[in-house]
């Protein structure tokens, strides 16, 4: 199965160009602000794209699907749209799980400080996990700032090294956007936007 994995285009979706696939993936961070409006235009493009399946999850930005009860965002999301929050899905028997947590800064959204409170979000992870969709990288893996920074999670790299999925797709850290390949894991920072908020990148396509 093809997947086009995007992440980070903060309200800037309607001037991407997608290439084709069979599911579409979205990392989190598809509003600017996180306010209602950008997420029900984010929500009614998404839905329409030509993809059979479609599925997103939250960033630090999307401060709305941090706020809102599981109905109020119900109202939000079609039947053909899969968010996923700390959750997974099977698609013809690819299991995918995806989570918005990222380790704390500056008091964003799904932010939670790093040790404890964090690693209990990656022990859901279930161990037969195919695709892992997070928001933030894990640590030492396409995760350097500007500032050449590592900022991934430590915890989630073990977690990840213990589960070894066939991809792990997240964004969050704009400037190191690109692909990874570490054992049988391929690693997607997919990122559209620059670290200067510029749309500047390409979708990453891989197929399991």
């Amino acid at each position: 199965m093809k997947f086009v994995a995007i992440s980070d285009t903060h309200s800037r979706h309607h001037n991407i160009k997608l290439p084709k696939g069979d599911a579409i993936i979205h990392a989190g961070d598809i509003t600017y602000r996180g306010r209602e409006a950008e997420v029900i235009d984010f929500i009614s493009w998404f839905s329409k794209l030509n993809y059979t399946f479609k599925i997103f999850i939250a960033g630090n930005h999307d401060f709305f699907f941090e706020t809102k009860n599981a109905a109020m965002l119900q109202k939000h999301i079609p039947p053909d749209v899969i968010y996923l929050n700390d959750s997974g899905t099977n698609i013809k028997g690819i299991k995918i799980w995806g989570s918005p947590i990222t380790p704390w800064f500056y008091n964003w959204a799904f932010n939670k400080p790093r040790g404890q409170s964090i690693k209990k979000h990656w022990d859901m992870i279930p161990a037969d996990t195919d695709i892992l969709i997070t928001h933030g990288p894990p640590h030492g893996i396409l995760d350097v700032t500007i500032e050449n920074r590592h900022t991934g999670c430590k915890d989630l790299l073990k977690k990840v090294e213990a589960i070894k999925p066939k991809a792990h797709v997240f964004g969050h850290i704009h400037e190191s956007y690109g692909i990874y390949k570490k054992g049988d894991t391929l690693f997607a920072n997919a990122c559209l936007l620059t670290e200067s908020y510029e749309l500047a990148h390409k979708p990453i396509v891989f197929e399991v």
